[in-house]
């Protein structure tokens, strides 16, 4: 059996190994026996986004917990930065969330909040996977009587509402704004919309009918076609667009025009470093940001420093070195000063935030940050040695890099989360970007199948 977590908690294809139902309550036995202390009932909280299969993982994960003598708090569909804030508000000891983010309904996931509302570290997760590998934990449980119970808590959104809406400056309004929304079919469809009426906003949603099918569905953070078309229709002045677990953002400018995480990344630390709350001067982005943003911190003086692709590794490096602003080229920030986690709604409350304080169109914003044409090609793979073995790769690697100097750059890596590896370029201009990101896809194509 290989290694259960990777960059963003377990995932896989629901209903399958290693995200069954039997998984599912190994990883709340688990996390229930590590945190045991003596004199103390271990509290859980467990939510979900809205695909069908989170029933039976919630399920699951519930026994997982009371077998092992905890108490699970259920608190329903909820985004993932809403239970990692419920999870640290309600003190408990644990947050599980049931979601695969931005993957298609079929997959899922676990992902796991400490009781301070930040992921488990690496060294946390290895320590569950190894109970779970070694499975000890069948003669662990507690005798009968010392079972634990489940709980369903029902007050949670308007809680995580009022959190949320609690970052937005008082002395600021958005009364009237015209704001285009596409939830996803995902975990934001019942809180988002409510955060924007009720402060005001003239709000138009779209896909948030959820039916366990349809998340993330040709709509969402990945896909911004309809947002667009909505935003142009509407004569909005923003297009936001959630992922289906509600931490990440991409918004679309008033002329429909996307805007990359990147770039907001820009338009938030800007304000920031204007009103002295930049710490260090200092912003966290990953390997994967576009070239255009180094050129753009330099420009307005901020220090940026570059972790290694995943919002823990961003957040790692953010408590290390000092950082109040972090986030990832795909859309999730983080906003130490407001949460310990990526949260979508947060982030675009930011980002209106800026907007109104400039009196600016977003179009205009984005202009902070010049973005340097790249492409991206996924590659699904059947193996996953290291990249440094595989001479074809290496080879064409070095000669693309010859070629472009110092006008673009290359990255390739394998995504976390799924079969696939990402080749990434930039360069001068588009044809020769894409030209050289496909030579490389096809060359990672036959030498990884």
């Amino acid at each position: 059996m290989g290694k259960l977590f990777g960059t963003d908690g377990i995932r896989g294809e629901a209903n399958r190994y290693p995200m069954d139902a039997p998984m599912a309550f190994a990883v709340g036995q688990a996390v229930t026996h590590i945190l045991k202390k003596k004199g103390h009932t271990t509290r859980v909280i467990i939510g979900k986004d809205t695909r069908i299969s989170g029933y039976m993982l919630e399920s699951s994960l519930e026994s997982g917990i009371t077998s092992m003598g905890g108490n699970a708090y259920l608190v329903g569909v909820l985004p993932t930065p809403g239970i990692a804030f419920i999870t640290e508000s309600m003190r408990a000891d644990a947050g599980i969330v049931i979601s695969a983010s931005h993957n298609p309904f079929q997959d899922n996931g676990i992902k796991i909040f400490s009781g301070n509302g930040f992921k488990l570290s690496d060294e946390q997760e290895d320590v569950i996977e190894k109970l779970i590998l070694d499975g000890k934990l069948p003669e662990m449980v507690p005798p009968a009587r010392e079972m634990g119970r489940a709980y369903r808590i029902n007050d949670v959104h308007g809680r995580y509402i009022v959190f949320v809406k609690n970052t937005f400056p008082r002395d600021l309004s958005i009364e009237g704004m015209k704001i285009s929304m596409d939830v996803a079919n995902g975990a934001t469809y019942m809180v988002a919309p409510e955060v924007f009426t009720e402060l005001g906003a003239d709000l138009t949603v779209i896909h948030n009918t959820p039916n366990g099918l349809n998340i993330n569905d040709k709509c969402g953070s990945q896909h911004t076609d309809d947002l667009r078309k909505c935003v142009l229709e509407n004569g909005a002045d923003i297009g936001l667009a959630f992922d289906g677990d509600g931490d990440r953002l991409i918004a679309v400018d008033e002329k429909g025009n996307e805007i990359t995480g990147d770039q907001i990344l820009v338009i938030c630390a800007k304000i920031l470093k204007e009103e002295g709350r930049l710490k260090n001067d200092l912003v966290v982005s990953t390997v994967m940001s576009n070239l255009g943003f180094t050129v753009a911190c330099k420009k307005y003086g901020f220090k940026y420093h570059a972790a290694k692709v995943g919002d823990r590794y961003v957040l790692e490096d953010m408590l290390r070195l000092g950082s109040v602003i972090g986030g990832e080229q795909s859309g999730h920030m983080i906003f130490l000063d407001h949460h310990t986690t990526g949260d979508g709604i947060i982030t675009a409350l930011q980002l209106i935030a800026a907007m109104v304080k400039t009196g600016k169109p977003l179009s205009e914003l984005a202009k902070l940050m010049e973005v340097f044409p790249q492409k991206l090609i996924n590659v699904e793979v059947s193996r996953k040695p290291e990249l440094s073995t595989v001479p074809q790769i290496v080879e064409a690697v070095k000669q693309v890099e010859a070629e472009l100097k110092d006008e673009g750059r290359v990255l390739i890596r394998y995504s976390g989360t799924q079969n696939m590896c990402r080749v990434m370029v930039e360069g001068p201009t588009k044809a020769v970007t894409e030209k050289y990101c496909k030579q490389l896809a096809d060359i990672v194509k036959s030498a990884l199948n």
